[in-house]
């Protein structure tokens, strides 16, 4: 009776670990983060041509072998950061940290997402595989050391954000404009100072230093740059809908009316950061705020009229 009761833990035991094994290395590649890649979606919705159907599918293959690309960094900056994640209240769970994947396993992932997604890519557009190198390549920079240098940091980051929309530009053989890069940097920028001062706030709770770059940034410098980042991204955001060049390229002077759900959705990101003091991951408030997602969705479906539907507009409008 007892062999019995062991033979059958054991048979129900194994799929059990096997289980938490895969939702390790799945929470390893992090795909929750995959969705920060639909900025290369960017260029052919504002192009007015989402559409078509020859330009998405290669935006589906290039979203996935950026994914791929992220998830493999994701890995490697877990590996650099084991020791300083084992101390933070919240990445001490991450597989790495926990102990859940090791290190040998952890770096055959790595091979294994890195070389799928640059196979990918070369097979995609020389042009899209370059500028998904250069990703890689200030990523792995970024892993290795170069996070460590305060302003630099969330440099890096926000140039990550405008590689992947140039890389859609690229896939789709679509112009991105200065405006659009401008913008995309900035409000990038914006949302890795908020982060910032997350992680200043988690060191005066816990005393811990949760990145060696927060040695250069205090409460009050980070205070002022989101306040001057926030300003600056609003000012370029209105002078870009009122610009004469973009009134004539989308065809309608309406494009102020978008305004309205960006500085609604900055305005609320500025609460969480400063009230709630919740700002440490962008993609969890994406996720989770439902007055951010109506933002963004009133933003997303006013461009889309703006753009798909304006002689209908103009006439109701007028």
């Amino acid at each position: 009776m007892d062999l019995n009761h062991k033979a059958t833990l054991t048979t129900v035991a194994k799929p059990d670990r096997y289980l938490d094994l895969i939702g390790a290395y799945v929470q390893l590649m992090r795909p929750k983060h995959w969705v920060k890649n639909l900025f290369l979606l960017l260029p052919v919705f504002f192009a007015g041509r989402i559409y078509e159907a020859d330009k998405l599918l290669p935006l589906f293959w290039g979203w996935l072998a950026f994914s791929w690309a992220a998830s493999g960094i994701y890995v490697l900056n877990d590996y650099q950061d084991i020791a300083a994640d084992r101390v933070h209240p919240e990445k001490c769970k991450r597989p790495l940290a926990a102990g859940t994947v090791s290190v040998p396993m952890a770096f055959v992932l790595l091979g294994l997402l890195m070389a799928g997604s640059l196979g990918l890519a070369f097979w995609l557009n020389t042009k899209f595989f370059f500028l998904l190198l250069l990703y890689i390549g200030l990523n792995v920079g970024y892993s290795l050391g170069l996070k460590n240098i305060s302003i630099l940091d969330i440099f890096i980051v926000a140039l990550g954000f405008v590689l992947r929309v140039k890389a859609g530009g690229a896939l789709t053989d679509i112009y991105v404009s200065e405006w659009l890069t401008v913008m995309i940097f900035l409000l990038a920028l914006f949302l890795a100072i908020a982060k910032r001062r997350d992680d200043l706030v988690l060191k005066a709770a816990t005393g811990a230093d949760v990145r060696k770059a927060a040695k250069g940034y205090n409460l009050e410098f980070i205070n002022l740059s989101t306040g001057l980042i926030t300003a600056v991204i609003l000012v370029a955001y209105l002078t870009y809908t009122l610009s004469p060049e973009v009134v004539s390229r989308l065809g309608t002077h309406r494009v102020y009316y978008t305004f309205f759900f960006v500085l609604a959705g900055m305005m609320r990101y500025l609460q969480i950061t400063f009230l709630e003091n919740n700002s440490g991951s962008p993609v969890k408030v994406l996720y989770r705020d439902r007055f951010i997602q109506a933002c963004l969705l009133g933003w997303v479906l006013s461009f889309y009229a703006l753009i798909y539907y304006r002689g209908l507009l103009d006439s109701l409008l007028e």
